[in-house]
């Protein structure tokens, strides 16, 4: 007796065993049934629904033992095998309300590739994510922050917790494998130059992990920038300039808000787009005649806005043409 009390304490304990033992039992039963009523069981298959229905409810009379040798192995199934296979249940139960608590926390690695890194948690942070959805559905995107729990829920948002310089953390979150990462400056250091230190050791402890990588950093102060630029930094944003500039540019040019707000967010009207070279386009001109044919606009090649003064040039062979049309002109384009 006290070997099978000290048995069944360690099942208790051991999920793998409970789950190995009620396999165990039910097997065993199915064989033992359909040995002591070949009649009443036909088929292996029938001895194992009838085991199945037995320890996982309270059968369905479909098969039902008839001898004496096989309802006393009936009320063994009743006993042991409804116990276990609940047990059993329970534990799984527990596992999965275990493992989403995980989840919740941002406990859990994620395994993914090709997805967007997400670093720090604030307002920007969840109206990013909010365009990425809507804008890439079908796009992985990963969250790290130092909160307990998870600030938004979404199937495609998977939190990490954790220090966003630390290399664990970091490689829990497939920083190697991510194709690019969008790091938002900490609001709640006011010292714009201690923000921007932080937000330089991030980049700094990602760019060293995976340098293919496609940065995007906030900046508060604009002359920190050339700081980044020894980390390989693609993208700055300036969050405090930008938008006063923005600001200034629309008190001075009534209604250009509204231009900005199309230009920034796939949400509103027309919007900015990248498109590949065309064979058959061999000047700018010959681009920005075709794009406008189709209903769009080119307006740059990279970062160079001055398209007009150069129409006549050969168009580069790595270029990165910049174009504004509506996202229906973009997909027939593409």
């Amino acid at each position: 007796m006290y070997i099978l009390q000290k048995f069944f304490k360690q099942l208790v304990v051991n999920k793998l065993g409970i789950f190995s033992f009620t396999f165990f039992i039910v097997i065993i039963s199915s064989i033992v049934m359909r040995i002591l009523e070949p009649e009443t069981f036909p088929g292996w298959f029938d001895a194992l629904w009838y085991v199945m229905t037995t320890v996982t409810t309270v059968g369905y009379g479909d098969f039902y033992p008839v001898s004496v040798a096989g309802r006393i192995y009936a009320i063994f199934i009743f006993l042991i095998g409804i116990g276990i296979a609940g047990l059993a249940i329970g534990k799984l139960v527990e596992a999965l309300g275990a493992h989403r608590k995980r989840k919740e926390e941002g406990r859990l690695n994620f395994k993914g590739k090709g997805h967007f890194v997400i670093i720090g948690w604030s307002e920007k942070a969840k109206y990013a994510i909010s365009e990425i959805i809507e804008t890439h559905p079908e796009l992985d995107i990963v969250l790290i922050d130092q909160l307990n729990v998870t600030p938004i829920t979404h199937k495609n948002v998977h939190y990490i917790q954790g220090d966003p310089s630390s290399e664990s953390v970091l490689l829990q979150a497939n920083i190697n494998d991510a194709q690019s990462v969008l790091v938002f400056s900490d609001d709640s250091i006011q010292d714009s130059a201690l923000a921007d230190g932080k937000t330089l050791l991030v980049v700094t402890s990602v760019e060293r992990l995976n340098q293919q990588i496609h940065s995007t950093v906030e900046i508060k102060k604009e002359e920190n920038i050339k700081n980044f630029r020894h980390a390989k930094v693609d993208e700055f944003v300036l969050s405090h300039e930008t938008v006063s500039r923005m600001a200034v540019r629309s008190a001075f040019s009534r209604g250009i808000t509204e231009i900005y707000t199309q230009l920034l967010s796939y949400k509103e009207g027309e919007n900015l787009f990248e498109v590949r070279k065309k064979g058959e386009w061999k000047t700018y001109k010959d681009a920005f005649e075709g794009l406008l044919k189709e209903g769009a606009t080119l307006i740059s090649d990279g970062s160079d806005l001055g398209i007009n003064k150069k129409l006549n040039e050969p168009i580069r062979e790595d270029a990165r043409l910049y174009i504004i049309c509506s996202k229906e002109v973009y997909e027939s384009l593409t």
